[in-house]
């Protein structure tokens, strides 16, 4: 059996190409749903509708595990995928999320008192990031800022323009002195460095946290872990195919790959 790794688009890319490099062992299946992406404006009933759509169509192709490698669908989706959705069609089978194990990072790597999460407009309004940061250190002060224009920039060639709506974004955590900041949308990680080069605190980027996360969730599972299958195959399924989908695909895996397009619905 395989891995799943989800997206709303192929921002998940840069999660599962840092899963691979880390547990190149398995076998694996890259779903983005480029054609609906993003998720970041939807309501959270349609984010789920979309989620339970992933989700079946990857159980249906074998995959043993899911990570949603989509911070929208882990805020909104997640825990109602894990109670209700799991139990009734695939209980055998399990999904896991970012949120909980890029807040873990947090404090891993200091003891910050003021956080800024930088983040689709859904996962913002969810507050799952704050919920989750409180938890691990009540008092901590978290700022939020809703980053709209980046995925659709991201996906759409649209670099040149990434500059000043970065700099619009990153204005409020700066002038808060937020003491690290998550990047909460797993496209962000193509950001990283331009990040980095405007704030000199930790950059929580999850294509840094979650494959060392998800090997220490193998180890404490065996009963799922051996299952998996162990060719080291990959397949890449898409809902989408442009010529900006490939363009980007090849930037975050550094190759050529094959898109294989299919449905859904």
């Amino acid at each position: 059996m395989k891995i799943g790794v989800f997206d709303s688009g192929l921002g998940g890319l840069a999660i599962a190409r840092a899963i691979m490099r880390r547990l190149p062992e398995y076998d694996y299946l890259y779903l983005g749903d480029t054609k609906r992406v993003p998720y970041g404006g939807r309501s959270q009933a349609t984010i789920h509708e979309f989620t339970s759509q992933a989700l079946s169509y990857l159980f249906e192709h074998d995959c043993q595990l899911v990570i949603l490698a989509c911070n929208t669908a882990s805020a909104e989706a997640l825990r109602k995928s894990q109670e209700e959705y799991l139990p009734r069609y695939f209980p055998d089978r399990r999904v896991l999320g970012m949120v909980i194990p890029t807040a873990e990072a947090v404090f891993e790597s200091g003891d910050p008192n003021r956080v800024g999460v930088l983040a689709t407009s859904s996962t913002v309004e969810s507050g799952a990031y704050v919920r989750e940061l409180v938890h691990r250190k009540p008092g901590v002060d978290v700022v939020q800022v809703a980053a709209p224009l980046l995925v659709p920039l991201l996906e759409n060639d649209g670099g040149k323009y990434l500059g000043p709506v970065l700099d619009d974004y990153m204005k409020p955590l700066q002038e808060a002195s937020v003491e690290a900041i998550v990047l909460g949308c797993t496209h962000y990680c193509l950001l990283k460095e331009e990040v980095r080069n405007r704030i000199a605190v930790p950059v929580i980027s999850q294509d840094e946290v979650i494959p060392e996360k998800l090997a220490d969730y193998l180890c404490r599972h065996p009963e799922i872990e051996c299952r998996l299958g162990r060719s080291g195959h990959t397949d890449y399924h898409v809902t989408d195919v442009t010529p900006g989908a490939m363009r980007l695909a090849a930037q975050l895996v550094h190759d050529s790959i094959i898109l294989t397009r299919v449905d859904l619905t």
